[in-house]
């Protein structure tokens, strides 16, 4: 996939609202939340291992991340920029275990523009989605995706964004795609205390200073290049 084409796209997620009932699918499922489990603040993330994903996994979202962000000239590639690494975290931890949405249900299939209405976690999404996509890929290609040649990555890639690679029934095949896209977006971008992000790299490739106390030193070179060195909350920890 073209650079631009990632950085640009946005994923049609949006929030559930008033939802008509006719020819509408309940699903069942989905755990209420344990006592003061909502305002646990996550463990601080551990140094080297894995989290939640297992190792197959991690390479197979890594080459995803490879495929979404590949590596050139302006940037590391999404793998070595650590994105699979920032997803594996995220989803051991609240955002894993979607502790800040309401899980109750009762839970029902809605519209694109309404977003996922799924009983599952994004940690049991990812662990569902990429069991089905192995399982797809071997159907088609005879291999696992991680085992397929850039092409055949690209072209599954680009089939579950157009809906047109079945996943299976239990996987809603353009919605995990977003997952995906949206997670890896977030790796890339986000500051590499979380994991990804390594080195800046995006944030140097984008220009962007990250986490300065302040500009005021700069304030007088309006119009100028300013050249500005990224800080990471990594550089302010203590």
């Amino acid at each position: 996939m073209k650079r631009r084409e990632f950085l640009t796209s946005v994923a049609a997620l949006g929030l559930a609202s008033t939802l008509p009932v006719a020819d509408a699918r309940e699903v069942s499922g989905g755990q209420p939340w344990e006592a003061g489990q909502i305002n646990t603040p996550p463990p601080p993330p551990r140094t080297g291992g894995l989290q939640f994903l297992t190792r197959h996994e991690f390479d197979t979202v890594a080459a995803i991340a490879d495929r979404f962000i590949p590596a050139d000239e302006m940037s590391l590639g999404g793998k070595d920029a650590g994105c699979a690494v920032f997803i594996d975290r995220q989803l051991a931890g609240d955002y894993g275990n979607a502790v800040a949405l309401y899980r109750l249900g009762r839970f029902v299939k809605g519209t694109p523009e309404q977003g996922p209405q799924s009983p599952l976690t994004p940690a049991q999404r990812y662990r569902q989605g990429l069991s089905a996509l192995d399982a797809a890929t071997q159907a088609q290609f005879a291999k696992k995706f991680v085992d397929l040649s850039g092409d055949q990555q690209d072209q599954v890639l680009h089939a579950m964004e157009a809906n047109q690679f079945n996943l299976g029934a239990e996987v809603e095949t353009k919605v995990f795609f977003e997952l995906l896209l949206q997670n890896v977006r977030e790796g890339f971008l986000a500051d590499p205390i979380y994991g990804g992000n390594k080195g800046m790299t995006s944030w140097k490739m984008i220009g962007f200073p990250g986490a300065r106390y302040d500009f005021r030193d700069l304030l007088s070179k309006k119009g100028q290049k300013l050249n500005i060195i990224p800080t990471s909350l990594i550089d302010n920890s203590l």
